[in-house]
């Protein structure tokens, strides 16, 4: 964990790199520090008497609790076929279906705000654009505009969160452990049952039924590489003192473990301990 530092973008959305050093690690968050330090003295001279009302709303929206929303099994965005120019693209939507979605779900926003709010889900990676209409709109367009509210601009989730696990992959590999609601999903640091050393792991919480599943970020699979019903787990807060029994290796704390009903033990680390306690109170409540 001690190579494992962690970026967060304007939206508010996580993203963990790993080092080969502790130099490199700390060039690298002295370099991006700097950086951004730059980028916001900037910002603040040229908009300082240029305040947007939309963009204030939209910055306290997580755009990750919008993506898993977006692509739940029962209520998210559904995806179909279309037909652009002559080419068929499959498993996507239109600009319009995720504008009216986003309207839909989240009542307060204005149609304007929600094409806001989508171009900050395109500009992150969460979504893609299909066909050449969208391709053309991002552009062309403006920063805050990238995304085209057009029945004819073509768009789909991203191909890194096909892999780890979207609705399509979902539906296709059991449809009992994958049919809950996502409540939760984020990276930990697992330790393996065999070899006992640290990796990390895209964790992913559903309920109705109960399942915690993980997939291997590294990895073109569309499955999870392990997973587990939660009915009648325990789970439990490590010490940070001391290094617990049945656990090897850097632990550098935040540390908790879950045994399932069949007794396997499952020991995973969180960044912070803020983050530890979310998931574990997100698991007890699932158990």
């Amino acid at each position: 964990m001690k190579l494992v530092f962690k970026l967060q973008t304007k939206h508010g959305v996580d993203h963990f790199l790993e080092a080969c050093s502790r130099e490199e690690r700390d060039e690298w968050a002295a370099d991006i520090r700097a950086t951004v330090n730059k980028l916001q003295a900037t910002d603040n001279g040229k908009l300082m008497n240029q305040k947007d009302p939309a963009e204030s709303r939209l910055h306290n929206i997580n755009l990750s609790k919008v993506l898993d929303s977006m692509y739940d099994v029962h209520s998210g965005i559904k995806l179909s076929n279309h037909v652009e120019q002559g080419s068929n693209y499959s498993n996507c939507f239109s600009g319009s279906a995720v504008v009216d979605w986003l309207v839909f779900m989240q009542l307060a926003l204005t149609r304007v705000e929600a094409v806001t709010l989508a171009s900050a889900l395109l500009e992150e990676g969460f979504l893609r654009t299909v066909g050449l209409r969208s391709v053309e709109g991002l552009r062309t367009a403006g920063l805050s505009e990238q995304f085209m509210d057009d029945s004819t601009a073509l768009y789909g989730f991203s191909d890194s969160l096909k892999k780890r696990g979207s609705v399509k992959a979902e539906r296709s590999l059991s449809a009992v452990e994958l049919s809950g609601k996502v409540i939760k999903r984020g990276y930990l640091l697992k330790q393996g049952h065999r070899r006992k050393n640290w990796k990390v792991r895209l964790f992913v919480l559903r309920s109705e039924p109960a399942f915690l599943h993980y997939y291997d970020p590294t990895k073109d699979d569309t499955t999870p590489v392990g997973g587990f019903s939660l009915r009648g787990c325990l789970i439990s807060s490590l010490d940070d003192n001391g290094v617990p029994s049945g656990v090897k290796g850097n632990i550098q704390g935040n540390l908790f473990k879950i045994i399932t009903k069949s007794d396997t033990r499952y020991f995973i680390q969180a960044p912070t301990h803020q983050e530890k306690m979310e998931w574990i109170d997100a698991i007890r409540e699932q158990t």
